[in-house]
C-alpha cells in the first residue's frame, strides 16, 4: 500500500502544481522520487507534529493542497487539537496519511499501534476517513482523498500486503462505497483496512462447513455505504465487523450507529477488533492479530460460536 501512495501521490503532484508533502522527519527512502522531482514543495517539519499540522493548516488556507505523512499514531493521535481547530475547523485542504495501520509496527510496542485513530479522525465535522485494504483499493480511493475539498485521513500499511482484487477489479471508485468479495446467506464479514485477508481466510474455512457468510470491505468508512448496509440486512441476520482496531468509535461503532437508525431489517452486529483495552504484547503483525482472535481462525471460531447460539 505504501508504494501505491507515493506512486499515486508524485502522479497527481505532476498535475497539481499546488500540492505540497510534509513529513515528520521520515520516509526519505520511500519518498525519494517524489523528493527528486519536487524538491520546492517537500518539507521536512522535523519531529514536530502539532507544528507540523499547524503548518499544513496554514498552507492550505493559502491555498495549496498539503498531504501530511507519518506512521502510527503520530500524524493523529499526537497532534488532535491541531486536526480539530486549524484543520477541519477551516475545512482547510490537509490530507493526512498514516503509514502502519493497527499492528504494522507490532514490534515496537503500543505507542506505535495504530489502533484509536479512526475512532479519533472519524468523530470531526467533515473529516473524510479511508482505510483501504490492499494496493488495489489504495490507487482506488487516492484520487478522491488528494482531489475532494476539505481534510481526509488515510491509514495504509506498510507495504507487502496481499492483493484481495483483480487488477482492473475496481474502477470508478466513489467515496463512501463498499466492496463486496462474496455475497451471503447466514452472516456477513464487514472489514476496513488490511484485515481483510483474514476476513476471506475466515469465510473460507466456513465454507468448508457448509456456512455461506459474505465478506465486504470498507475502503471508506466515513461517509459510510449505508444503502449497501441496508441491502445485506435484509439478507442475512448477523453481520461481523473486523477491525484491527479498537471496537469502540472505531469501524464496528459506524456500522452500529448506521444500523441501528434502520426502520426495519435491523442485523445484530457483533464487532470483532481489541475490546476497551491496549495491547501490552510486542510481536509481530501477524502475531499480534493471533492473540486478539484476529486471524482467519480466529475469526471463524467467533463466527461459528455466534451462529450456533454459544455467544
Amino acid at each position: 500500500m505504501r508504494d501505491t501512495f507515493v506512486r499515486c501521490l508524485e502522479a497527481y503532484a505532476k498535475e497539481h502544481q499546488e500540492l505540497v508533502l510534509v513529513t515528520g522527519d521520515l520516509g526519505f527512502g520511500v519518498l525519494r522520487n517524489y523528493i527528486a522531482q519536487f524538491p520546492e514543495r517537500f518539507i521536512n517539519a522535523g519531529i514536530s507534529e502539532q507544528a507540523m499540522m499547524s503548518m499544513a493548516a496554514g498552507l492550505a488556507l493559502e491555498g495549496k493542497t498539503v498531504v501530511v505523512y507519518s506512521i502510527g499514531n503520530f500524524p493523529t493521535l499526537r497532534c488532535l487539537e491541531q486536526i480539530r481547530n486549524c484543520c477541519a475547523y477551516h475545512n482547510a485542504n490537509v490530507k493526512i496519511v498514516c503509514v502502519g495501520a493497527g499492528f504494522v509496527y507490532g514490534t515496537l510496542g503500543m505507542t506505535h499501534h495504530a489502533t484509536e485513530d479512526m475512532s479519533a479522525l472519524r468523530m470531526l465535522p467533515g473529516v473524510r476517513v479511508y482505510a483501504p485494504a490492499d494496493a488495489l483499493e489504495t490507487e482506488a480511493v487516492m484520487p478522491l482523498f488528494l482531489s475532494e475539498p476539505g481534510v481526509a485521513y488515510l491509514r495504509i500499511g506498510r507495504g507487502g500486503e496481499p492483493h484481495c482484487h483483480e487488477a482492473g477489479e475496481i474502477r470508478g471508485y466513489q467515496t463512501g462505497k463498499a466492496l463486496e468479495q462474496f455475497s451471503g446467506t447466514d452472516a456477513y464479514l464487514l472489514t476496513a483496512g488490511g484485515i481483510l485477508p483474514s476476513a476471506i481466510e475466515a469465510a473460507k474455512l466456513l465454507k468448508a462447513e457448509g456456512k455461506c457468510v459474505g465478506v465486504a470491505s470498507f475502503p471508506t468508512i466515513k461517509p459510510l455505504d449505508e444503502e449497501y448496509l441496508a441491502s445485506i440486512c435484509k439478507k442475512v441476520s448477523t453481520l461481523f465487523t473486523v477491525e484491527e482496531h479498537t471496537i469502540i468509535g472505531g469501524f464496528g461503532g459506524a456500522v452500529c450507529e448506521c444500523v441501528s437508525g434502520f426502520k426495519e431489517n435491523r442485523a445484530r452486529v457483533v464487532r470483532l477488533g481489541l475490546n476497551d483495552t491496549y495491547c501490552a504484547i510486542v510481536g509481530n503483525q501477524a502475531y499480534l492479530e493471533k492473540q486478539f482472535g484476529l486471524d482467519g481462525p480466529g475469526i471463524a471460531d467467533k463466527v461459528r460460536r455466534v451462529l450456533s447460539g454459544v455467544e
